[in-house]
């Protein structure tokens, strides 16, 4: 896994900026959640509902973002430590129940108005693709490489390093 010290550190900077990113993502989340204006969403039921489909949401981005900021210490020297990746895979395992459980919220709580209704289904898809992205395939690139790129169905940086497949240098982004 041999890379250039300036390719370690311009690695680093970008997973410092994902993994702080993310980390932002998720407390953005909560805060707007807590403080919503949205009248229709301001019901029992439909905060019942929000939470469902924004509890999973919260869990994979933090999950992510800790992931990201962990990897700054072993890019392009190491394997993801093994205790990690091997709690890695259990979020593998444990997000789709997590998916699922908000999902049966939603479902049970579905607010009445289509405006809340819409915002709650984004939120837990939302939460889907981010979870298909870090688990399952990589869906997340920059704008202008986005089309060439989601058809060729990469396997995503964690995954790749808990199998321990990403020390080729060629997987380092």
């Amino acid at each position: 896994m041999a890379v250039t010290d300036e390719r370690r550190q311009e690695l680093r900077r970008k997973f410092l900026k994902l993994g702080s990113g993310e980390l932002v993502a998720a407390a953005i989340f909560t805060v707007v959640a807590f403080r919503s204006q949205l009248a229709p969403l301001r019901d029992a039921g439909s905060q019942a509902a929000l939470w469902s489909a924004l509890a999973p949401l919260l869990v994979i981005l933090v999950q992510a973002g800790v992931y990201w900021l962990l990897a700054r210490t072993w890019v392009g020297r190491r394997p993801m430590p093994v205790g990690l990746a091997g709690l890695y895979r259990s979020f593998r395992v444990v997000d789709p129940i997590l998916l699922l459980a908000g999902l049966v919220g939603v479902i049970t709580w579905m607010p009445d108005q289509p405006l809340a209704t819409a915002v709650v289904l984004a939120v837990w898809l939302l939460a889907l693709i981010e979870y298909v992205n870090y688990f399952v395939v990589r869906l997340a690139y920059p704008p202008s490489q986005w089309l060439a790129k989601i058809g060729q169905w990469r396997t995503p940086r964690l995954v790749l390093d808990m199998t321990h497949r990403s020390s080729v240098q060629g997987d380092l982004f």
